[in-house]
């Protein structure tokens, strides 16, 4: 499985008690108290992406929710919890349950929603917004077959990639909402690699859409989703709608570079231009890619 690049430290410790499972054959019967904290150590740096803020996650204003989770090898669910951080004044990431002795997957993902994400195996996770939010995810194997403590490490990599859309024209009177047309990815991802589960590409739309009054008219658009590969290439279609749905202006940016954990930006016309768009790369992937169309 590929490695992500850490960026979201997490301390996460599994307390095993001892109990009175000494008889092998009773053992499978035997459940074990484990506690799991992503709370006291967890920090996210958001470099490279723009801000580089670091905060512990109980006042960070990026992650919302986390959800923890233990498969067993075949992918039958045996432990999951959701906590919303609106939900859980104190103690926010801190998880406490019991786990029979055996072999499991324990999968941790933190989040921009203010909703639980959906779960519904080990291998597939969406969010029930309209669209992705930051996500942060850490998978391991945890074996329980006596009654040692265990104190688990753990690191939680951001695996979205993010676009930034930036127009250097005023944005028109009747513009209602913007619709952004990705032909890759997706919106789903699989929880044990922190790819996308399709490659098919999806829409939406950003409705509500104002000009940033600071930036003299100027509108910033931002989209997160998930890549099928670590790094992809893939057209991007922009359009502008009015009220009642009409197109005003249609933007086609061919081959934009995208790479997991990194930002990158488009520059240029998007109410008044028209056609595709060709683009340069302008800095590298430490701090994002910046284009200009």
């Amino acid at each position: 499985m590929r490695q992500f690049q850490p960026l979201a430290a997490v301390a996460a410790t599994a307390l095993v008690c001892a109990t009175s499972c000494s008889v092998k054959e009773n053992r499978i019967l035997c459940e074990v108290p484990v506690h799991v904290s992503v709370t006291n150590d967890f920090t996210i740096t958001r470099e490279p992406f723009p801000t580089k803020a670091v905060e512990p996650v109980s006042t960070n204003s990026v992650v919302k929710s986390i959800t923890l989770a233990f498969y067993k090898a075949d992918g039958t669910q045996v432990f999951k919890q959701d906590q919303l951080k609106a939900d859980t004044p104190t103690g926010f990431g801190d998880f406490s349950l019991t786990l029979p002795y055996g072999s499991y997957k324990m999968i941790v993902i933190a989040h921009g929603s203010e909703n639980p994400i959906q779960l519904s195996s080990m291998t597939e996770a969406v969010f029930d917004d309209i669209k992705p939010r930051e996500t942060f995810l850490y998978t391991s194997d945890l074996t329980i077959d006596n009654s040692n403590p265990k104190d688990l490490a753990a690191t939680l990599s951001r695996i979205i990639t993010r676009l930034d859309v930036i127009s250097t024209d005023a944005c028109p009177e009747n513009l209602e909402s913007v619709r952004i047309t990705f032909a890759k990815g997706g919106e789903s991802f699989n929880p044990l690699t922190g790819l996308s589960t399709t490659d098919n590409g999806f829409a939406y739309t950003i409705s509500g859409v104002t000009p940033v009054a600071s930036e003299g008219g100027i509108a910033k658009l931002r989209s997160n989703f998930f890549l099928f590969t670590d790094e992809e290439s893939m057209d991007v279609t922009i359009q502008t709608l009015n009220a009642s749905g009409t197109v005003l202006n249609t933007r086609t940016v061919s081959a934009v570079p995208f790479q997991r954990n990194r930002t990158t930006t488009l520059t240029g016309s998007l109410f008044s231009g028209s056609g595709s768009g060709s683009f340069s790369v302008e800095t590298g992937w430490t701090e994002g890619i910046n284009q200009t169309f």
